[in-house]
């Protein structure tokens, strides 16, 4: 489907026992501060070995049991996490300049996908259906297509030639890809060959998105609700429809007509799709099924597409976009065209803030035609 153009004295045992409690309460204070972590995370990176991703049946790697497994501890290069963490560190600001994500704290392939060693299986296009189910470990040639609740996948890949990666049915909820590589090869998918969809929620409930590394699909993260987290979404592969027209593409996308929030926070997202290949935005916003509502864009690194950003048009509302950076490593002006258009800047609650240019320039939106 065809679009337009992410803290006296003491003597003796009191005094050793004082002591041990403050190097406790002191560890760490030192140490480089841990990328942000949204409340309703699963896992945080915070330099801890990861604990079980959560309760319910677990499929790992090398193991078909799904009776539930810790995972391993992180390789080296790689954050851990810990199940449940909710973070407060500070997050990047939208400074002066930025060279690259990478240098300046935001999301690429040293932070983002599994963290641990994967087993292969040829899964093909697999449904799942198993409420609660963990897939962790593995290294899918395949796709999920998922009518089940509360399903996790966490330290995985995913390489697809079906129209999606992972897929949300509607009525199902619950869904989570944490720590995963999401791709596909160009070419084989059942669009003329291309891939549309890295993770798609078709359902009307949020699903979170990650610490994954993306790549490939021409709209990579498709959905109307969700939480859309510390992702890096690059090499996005442009291609020919089965219409015979250029498929557009983004590295975020909702169609509006949401019934939940959308947030997208703290992201590389990057579209370097020429103007001619159909490139569309880094995220795109748009009006095709519904009003666009309540979405926050928030701390993001965008590159690339026509326009970085589409912001939802004229009646949308509840638009809050913070502190990104709009980098000009493909186009001066981020987008081929712009960094944004159609901003509705009278909208109920909408919300233009600290947004700059990598080369430090703020960003000031046109209005929407």
């Amino acid at each position: 489907m065809s679009r337009r153009i992410s803290q006296g004295l003491l003597t003796g045992p009191l005094l050793a026992a004082l002591l041990a409690v403050m190097a406790v309460a002191c560890s760490g204070s030192d140490r480089a501060a841990s990328p942000p972590c949204p409340d309703d995370a699963l896992t945080c990176p915070t330099g801890a070995s990861p604990a079980s991703p959560g309760a319910g049946r677990s499929t790992t790697a090398g193991d078909d049991s799904r009776t539930g497994a810790s995972a391993p501890p992180s390789p080296a290069g790689k954050p851990a996490a810990t199940a449940g963490a909710r973070g407060t560190t500070k997050k990047p600001s939208a400074r002066a300049a930025c060279a690259s994500p990478g240098a300046c704290g935001f999301p690429d392939t040293r932070t983002t996908g599994p963290r641990i060693p994967l087993t292969p299986h040829s899964t093909g296009a697999l449904t799942v259906r198993t409420d609660g189910l963990v897939i962790q470990g593995w290294d899918i040639t395949g796709s999920l297509d998922i009518y089940a609740n509360d399903v996790t996948v966490i330290d995985t890949k995913v390489t697809s030639d079906n129209w999606w990666g992972i897929n949300l049915r509607p009525g199902y909820r619950g869904l989570r890809v944490l720590h995963s590589t999401i791709t596909a090869v160009p070419g084989k998918g059942p669009d003329n060959g291309g891939v549309d969809y890295a993770v798609s929620n078709m359902g009307g409930s949020s699903i979170e998105v990650g610490w994954c590394d993306v790549s490939v699909f021409g709209d990579a993260l498709a959905m109307g609700q969700g939480n859309l987290h510390d992702n890096y979404v690059h090499d996005i592969a442009p291609f020919i429809n089965r219409d015979g027209e250029w498929q557009h593409t983004n590295a975020v996308i909702s169609g509006g007509g949401n019934t939940g929030q959308l947030i997208i926070r703290h992201n590389t997202l990057l579209n370097p799709t020429g103007l001619k290949q159909g490139a569309s935005g880094s995220i795109g916003l748009f009006a095709d099924t519904g009003v666009v509502r309540n979405v926050v864009v928030d701390h993001n690194w965008l590159a690339g597409g026509a326009y970085a950003l589409y912001g939802g048009d004229k009646g949308a509302t509840g638009i809050k976009v913070t502190g990104n950076i709009f980098s000009t490593q493909y186009h001066p002006a981020s987008g081929g065209y712009g960094a944004v258009a159609h901003w509705n800047a009278g909208g109920a609650g909408n919300v233009w803030r600290d947004n700059r240019m990598s080369d430090g320039r703020p960003v000031r939106p046109e209005p929407s035609p």
